[in-house]
């Protein structure tokens, strides 16, 4: 008798989170490796909210919360949709959930019959595909091209739309490929969806605050207020705030919706942690001026990055406006070989080579959806991603 369920037949582990194995497992070996694969800002947690959270445990905050997250918290993330985008919620149209990743799956699983459509603009994050298959849903992938900066065009949209499509997912900024999209953009979007009622949206906004050169990510309610009934707004504080490893996500929607998702959670996780839930009151309601800083230090990086990659013979690079990405084409080293004898066939065999002969670890394109293109996160310190571009830049002119 076969030991797993069917369903997990359907789904792959985070290529993100293996090649990131795969490198530590290097260093641990002893090779000097530069990690540009994982998703993680390398800046520290806020001060403040480190001592809120110490507060809050002295204080013997260290009990079961409602499912859903604190009334606090719940309060503090209606004050943040409003002061950022003008959208108001209320406590009850708010889950909270163990990060942004459980809020999709809550989101998708309660809603998602067998059959159901998700349309998801591609490149796209490894694990949106995945989760719509373990809904038992088809996950539709449109490829948003470089020449549109990655971004999908609203014909696009128009056709992939069927009568079985139940939600577009739509990552603004956009990981990988660090692509955003303005309110303009997001108007010819909302524009289609207003002519198709039965289709929702999930909007993850993770990092809208994370952008570059005066441009500013717009989320959908705000451009079309009429489609609140429908759509799903997620942000969290992992990266605008430092706190990947405090594991809260949030979202605001439709009570009927919110309550099903608070009961999917609660046969599942129930509450996320209290203390993290207290020091995210803080990030939410605490100064700002924190990620301004970083966000600087983050367009210094994608600047340079961008440059160097440029210069690297058979690579191309985007310039994108927002997260911490870029998502260079390695489609001009295809068919070479490299200095340590490999040919590059694809582009997970351009990042196995990169990794063991040049120990730079980034991720292939077609972990996204993209073949010919591989991701390398900025979120590191200005000299490890100078030292790994030059290493790249030399790994490139070693073809043959």
């Amino acid at each position: 008798m076969k030991l797993t369920a069917d369903r997990l037949d359907r789904i792959s582990p985070s290529l993100t989170i293996a090649m990131t194995t795969k490198a530590r497992a290097l260093k641990a070996a002893g090779k000097d490796v530069i990690g540009l694969s994982s998703g993680e800002p390398d800046f520290d947690t806020p001060r403040n909210v480190k001592d809120a959270a110490i507060a809050a445990i002295e204080r013997g905050e260290t009990k079961y919360t409602d499912v859903a997250g604190t009334p606090a918290l719940r309060q503090a993330v209606c004050h943040r949709f409003k002061a950022d985008h003008g959208i108001d919620y209320k406590p009850e149209e708010i889950l909270v959930a163990t990060g942004g990743k459980q809020v999709i799956f809550d989101a998708l699983l309660a809603t998602i019959n067998p059959g159901d459509e998700a349309i998801i603009p591609g490149p796209c994050w490894v694990s949106y595909p995945d989760i719509v298959e373990l809904a038992e849903g088809k996950p539709v992938i449109v490829g948003c091209d470089e020449n549109n900066g990655f971004r999908m065009r609203p014909e696009q949209l128009e056709a992939a739309i069927t009568p079985k499509t139940k939600w577009l997912v739509l990552n603004n900024p956009c990981n990988p490929t660090g692509a955003a999209y303005s309110a303009e953009d997001l108007k010819k979007l909302t524009d289609v969806l207003m002519r198709h009622p039965d289709v929702w949206v999930f909007t993850d906004d993770i990092y809208g605050k994370l952008v570059y050169d005066g441009f500013r990510a717009a989320t959908i309610l705000e451009v079309e207020p009429r489609l609140k009934d429908r759509t799903v707004t997620m942000n969290g504080v992992s990266k605008a705030y430092a706190m990947t490893g405090w594991r809260i996500g949030y979202a605001g929607a439709p009570v009927q919706l919110i309550r099903q998702m608070d009961k999917l959670q609660s046969q599942s996780t129930s509450n996320t942690s209290s203390i993290s839930q207290a020091a995210a009151v803080e990030a939410l309601t605490g100064p700002q001026e924190f990620i301004g800083t970083m966000a600087a230090a983050y367009k210094r990086r994608r600047d340079m990055v961008v440059e160097m990659l440029n210069a690297a013979p058979g690579l191309r690079c985007h310039k994108p406006e927002g997260a911490f990405y870029v998502f260079p084409s390695m489609q001009g080293c295809l068919g070479k070989t490299t200095a340590g004898g490999r040919t590059i066939g694809n582009d997970e065999e351009f990042c196995i080579a990169l990794l063991e002969e040049e120990g730079v670890a980034c991720v292939h394109g077609a972990a996204f959806m993209a073949p010919g293109y591989f991701r390398i996160s900025y979120a590191t310190s200005d000299e490890a991603l100078q030292e790994a571009c030059g290493r790249i830049q030399r790994f490139c002119k070693g073809l043959r």
